[in-house]
């Protein structure tokens, strides 16, 4: 007497009820909507990931660089006698943002950076900025210098340190110049004594707080120690002076950049949800992981001119 095994019973079972029966390994699509979720997860993803290493690492190797640069500039322009010594250049007109003025030395941080003018937050990227509407270091009057306290380098960052009698050396095409320290200060302490007729101060700005949780500004005064040179006239008035320029002031003029480097970085983080249920995983990885990390880093490169140049 033949007997049916489960094997057999399987075998005989109709073929058309063999391909209607449903696949136990099957992918339902996605709705739109879980679609658009998961974009944006990927597009946030990116962008905290590329910031976080945009602020901690890409920014101190693009200020090294930057730095180098301007180093190598400065010191041709001091050996051939042509670096500026007046906010306006030769035709009157003000200095492009981002030229070297100076060098400055501070031995006790063991810091030595060009100085650079302007103090915009793209300006910050490269090092330590001079306020367009004071007089160079060295001249009569006061110069003021804002630094960043721990992105791009954070060349200011260990301001809080200097003490009382601290020296501060300066180099302009005017000459060298040497500062000593006469207090520090925060928003809301008195102010400074007032400046000596004739005499000259450096005020360095940067951020108050921890690094990258500023919570104010903070100062140090120094007064120039021997005889200030002659003062020139200032590119710009202290009225007109931009709030982009100012103490914290963010930089909102590449925001249209901004924007295209957005648009593309959506464009990827939908393509990567489309791929990810189309594609194998590695395959998806390979393809989208290292546009994504280009495209999310420019982003945050412009997002950070949105931070506060003192951050």
């Amino acid at each position: 007497m033949n007997t049916l095994t489960p094997d057999a019973i399987e075998s005989t079972a109709p073929v058309g009820d063999q391909m209607d029966a449903p696949r136990s390994n099957s992918t339902p699509p996605l709705s739109l909507r879980l679609q658009l979720v998961r974009a944006i997860l990927v597009l946030v993803l990116v962008l905290s990931v590329t910031l976080v290493v945009q602020l901690m690492i890409v920014s101190r190797l693009q200020h090294s660089a930057s730095q180098g640069r301007a180093f190598d500039s400065f010191r041709g322009k001091l050996a051939q006698g042509t670096a500026p010594i007046a906010a306006l250049d030769e035709a009157g007109l003000p200095l492009p943002m981002g030229t070297g003025v100076a060098y400055l030395e501070i031995p006790s941080l063991d810091l030595d950076e060009v100085v650079l003018e302007g103090t915009s937050s793209s300006v910050l990227f490269d090092g330590v900025g001079h306020r367009r509407d004071t007089p160079l270091p060295g001249q009569v009057g006061t110069s003021v210098l804002l630094g960043r306290r721990a992105a791009y380098g954070g060349p200011l960052s260990d301001l809080g340190d200097l003490r009382k009698g601290d020296p501060i050396r300066v180099t302009t095409g005017q000459g060298e110049f040497s500062f000593a320290v006469i207090g520090t200060r925060r928003d809301g302490d008195p102010q400074p004594p007032p400046l000596a007729r004739n005499g000259a101060r450096l005020t360095l700005v940067t951020a108050a707080g921890t690094p990258f949780m500023p919570n104010g500004v903070f100062y140090v005064d120094a007064d120039i120690v021997g005889t200030a040179t002659g003062g020139t006239p200032r590119s710009i008035p202290a009225a007109a002076l931009p709030m982009s320029e100012r103490a914290m002031g963010t930089d909102n003029s590449t925001l249209w950049a901004l924007a295209l480097w957005l648009q593309a970085l959506i464009v990827l983080s939908v393509g990567v949800v489309w791929a990810w249920h189309r594609w194998s995983r590695p395959a998806t990885w390979i393809v989208f992981l290292p546009p994504l990390a280009l495209v999310g880093l420019a982003a945050s490169g412009e997002l950070s001119r949105l931070l506060p140049n003192l951050l």
